[in-house]
């Protein structure tokens, strides 16, 4: 079965649990990449945002997570993080941020869970949980050896 719909189709499901994903390391590709704008509230203006969705595995879960990326300055650094943890930029250095490169883009990602509490109508407040997404520093690799001949 599918899961696009189409315009005329029918409905029936009334809730879906969201599934946070396991704590822990996991090496991710990107295999979504779409432009979106944010919602104006009290914290960032109305501004543009990548929507990003991750492939993750580690030896435990392998899944999906989407992450948002603000375009903002006081978010500068989350946008360089990624973009560190994808191999398109050195920590320090200053890039223009390539988003064609960006879907099927390697890299490596901490996720922790996160408790709030949020809002009901019925029920007053209840607890829920979310992820949260740290990128690493990709791993630079070591240096090739030269050859000098008569060494071993």
């Amino acid at each position: 079965m599918s899961e696009y719909m189409d315009w005329n189709d029918e409905i029936e499901q009334d809730s879906s649990e969201f599934e946070v994903v396991p704590e822990g390391e996991y090496d991710f590709e990107v295999i979504k990449f779409e432009r979106g704008r944010t919602d104006s509230d009290a914290k960032y203006p109305n501004c543009n945002q990548a929507i990003i969705t991750l492939h993750v595995t580690n030896s435990v879960y392998a899944g999906e997570i989407t992450d948002r990326l603000i375009l903002n300055k006081k978010l500068e650094w989350k946008l360089s993080q990624f973009f560190c943890s994808i191999s398109q930029k050195t920590k320090g250095e200053k890039v223009r941020m390539n988003w064609p490169a960006v879907p099927g883009a390697h890299g490596r990602c901490k996720i922790t869970i996160r408790s709030y509490a949020k809002k009901t109508d019925k029920a007053g407040e209840q607890t829920g949980r979310s992820n949260n997404i740290q990128y690493l520093e990709a791993e630079t690799a070591a240096p090739a050896r030269r050859f000098t001949a008569g060494t071993f």
